[in-house]
């Protein structure tokens, strides 16, 4: 079971979990990110005890306590600048598999500069609205990303 408990009155991202899409809960995890929320965030998990987390380049974070754990140690450092962008969707009934390309702000010796990092966000249908159950983000890149994909097929 999740860790955090939620309050008796209904809040603007619950509202957005019950009522709306996997879209509505991405939507508040990115903004929990840049805000370094870690209530917000941990809203935006299901109450499961096998979601899991990989953040780039670390191991597979399993449950809610961990998952929370390493959010708030990041959070220490101060928010996380991270917008996700070129987002392919496979949506169904009960579950959502969005793979995004997240434009990461990272502060260098040598000043402010952007990162990028490919990232999987899986969300499942639960009785209180859809919730986030795995984040796998990979290890960022100086530059954009470049994307392959199958030419589509010219029917004569």
């Amino acid at each position: 079971m999740a860790s955090c408990t939620q309050p008796m009155r209904k809040t603007k991202l619950q509202a957005a979990n019950l009522e709306g899409t996997a879209d509505d809960v991405e939507a508040a995890f990115y903004d929990a990110l840049q805000e370094g929320d870690i209530d917000k965030l941990m809203a935006c998990w299901a109450d499961e005890d096998e979601i899991v987390c990989i953040h780039p380049g670390g191991p597979r974070v399993v449950g809610a306590m961990a998952i929370r754990a390493t959010f708030e140690a990041m959070f220490a450092n101060g928010s996380i600048r991270a917008w996700p962008e070129r987002v392919r969707k496979t949506d169904s009934m009960a579950s959502a598999v969005h793979n995004l390309l997240e434009r990461v702000d990272v502060l260098t010796p040598d000043g402010p500069r952007q990162a990028w990092v490919i990232a999987t966000n899986v969300y499942l249908k639960t009785a209180l609205g859809w919730r986030m159950v795995a984040h796998h983000a990979s290890p960022g890149t100086p530059g954009d990303i470049q994307e392959v994909a199958e030419a589509p097929q010219v029917l004569h």
